[in-house]
């Protein structure tokens, strides 16, 4: 939320309102009722920026849509694992067989082959190959798959690094739409206590009836501001609760905004983070690993695979004859079964070398995508740096500023008090203190949010402390 545009309304409010508190009588002031909305009740519930990180990283739908897309990687990489023992394939059947008598030389059997005479037959088999020597081909589609399995889990670490930078947005952004509020409540509380003894005055013909107006014209727009204010803070809080998952139960701590405690080390060491960290680079070295494979993979299919061939079979049919000639075959009644080394080789050279070239070419523009993430990276960081360093120092001497002016102001009403200062001398130090405290505000809240840029940009949370 930023309040650039009323903050010199409520400074100039806060002076005005000063200046009258200054010249009134020292009586009980007439109450004027706000014609505003009242403030929606709060969650029971305040939890502290911590939790609402935990809490977005368990409960938020990209989270679980990326946890989602690893699970079916880590599945796809356990099917890899399984695959060599997977070319098994089993037969059965059931069916009805004639009566057929004799042997290979003679049958009192017509070649009628349905008779009255029938019975069930059936039979049963399994064969299949399990591979010894592939030339790498196993292997390598167990690291392609590997890789993949690394570029899906830094996946839900980014969409993680990404909800945090959201929800840290949203629960500044509610605290400081609270602190602007209870500045703008201050002003409105100063204008009307005083206002209806400048009213009094201009009756009495005593008061500046221009003064007057400019009070009253000042309060309703500080009304507005303070509508502002509650819309933001409405805006921000429902954000925050969609991205907990907390619902309506959820609300922060009413506390003021305050600077997170962090000093900056040099920007090498954030580069370096953001090799190690940044899940972008991760997933580039990851992916680099998956096509360096496949170049691998598709290299070793010029080669043969080398397996163990399994086969066992049984059929039965009571109505034909067993032939007991080791020469004769017989399809109806027999037990067989065998193993033996087995070669299998496709001989398609030239379109696998189109191939090759291919996943060579897919392997060059990983490489280019990995320098291209490193670059990016690089000035991601150093830019997010630059920020916090600017943020700092613009919050310091906002800081300086907003107490040079708080002790400026009290100079001056010590001086009225004894008579060195006249009360219009109070106007400019009171403009001017409200003035520096929403700018030291507002400072507060970028120094918070670029330190969480230069967080997500690393890849390196701590940077950005939640406690």
């Amino acid at each position: 939320m930023r309040l650039g545009p009323f903050v010199p309304l409520i400074a100039v409010c806060v002076g005005m309102a000063t200046t009258a508190a200054l010249g009134a009588p020292d009586s009980p002031p007439t109450p004027v009722p706000l014609t505003m909305p009242a403030v929606p009740l709060r969650a029971r519930h305040a939890y502290t920026l911590a939790e609402c990180l935990r809490f977005a990283e368990s409960n938020y739908p990209k989270v679980h849509e990326a946890g989602a897309q690893l699970d079916r990687m880590r599945a796809q990489l356990f099917e890899v694992r399984m695959l060599p023992f997977g070319g098994f394939t089993a037969t059965a059947g059931v069916a009805l067989a004639p009566t057929v008598s004799g042997t290979a030389f003679y049958s009192p059997n017509t070649d009628a082959a349905i008779t009255s005479s029938m019975a069930l037959a059936w039979r049963v088999g399994i064969d299949g190959a399990v591979p010894l020597w592939t030339f790498g081909k196993i292997s390598n589609a167990i690291d392609a798959a590997k890789a993949q399995v690394k570029v899906g889990e830094e996946n839900v670490q980014k969409s993680k690094n990404e909800v945090r930078l959201t929800v840290r947005q949203a629960f500044y952004g509610v605290e400081l739409a609270r602190d602007a509020r209870s500045l703008v409540d201050d002003a409105l509380q100063r204008v009307d206590k005083y206002l209806p003894r400048v009213e009094e005055k201009v009756q009495n013909g005593d008061g500046d009836d221009i003064q007057l107006l400019k009070l009253k014209i000042h309060r309703a727009e500080l009304i507005a501001r303070r509508s502002e204010a509650e819309r933001q803070e409405r805006v921000a809080l429902s954000g925050l609760r969609f991205l907990t998952g907390m619902g309506a139960e959820l609300d922060v701590p009413d506390e003021p905004l305050k600077p997170l405690h962090r000093v900056l080390g040099p920007v090498s060491q954030y580069l370096t983070a953001a090799r190690l960290f940044r899940p972008e680079v991760n997933m580039a070295r990851a992916g680099v690993v998956a096509r360096r494979a496949q170049v691998e993979l598709e290299k070793a299919r010029f080669f043969p695979d080398f397996a163990l061939a399994l086969s066992a079979s049984r059929s039965y049919a009571p109505e034909v004859a067993d032939q007991l000639n080791p020469f004769v075959r017989d399809d109806a009644n027999y037990l067989r079964y065998g193993f033996g080394l087995v070669l299998n080789w496709k001989l398609d050279f030239l379109p696998q070398a189109a191939r090759v070239a291919q996943a060579r070419a897919q392997l060059e523009e990983i490489r280019a995508t990995e320098r291209y993430a490193l670059g990016g990276v690089g000035v991601e960081v150093e830019t997010a740096f630059a920020e916090t360093e600017d943020a700092a120092k613009r919050l310091e001497a906002w800081t300086d500023a907003a107490r040079f002016a708080k002790q400026w102001l009290v100079k001056v009403q010590e001086g009225i008090d004894v008579g060195t200062f006249n009360d219009e001398d109070v106007v400019d130090p009171a403009k001017e203190y409200a003035l520096k405290r929403f700018y030291q505000m507002s400072a507060t809240l970028d120094y918070n949010m670029a330190l969480a840029k230069l967080a997500l940009a690393t890849g390196w949370d701590a940077v950005a402390p939640s406690e």
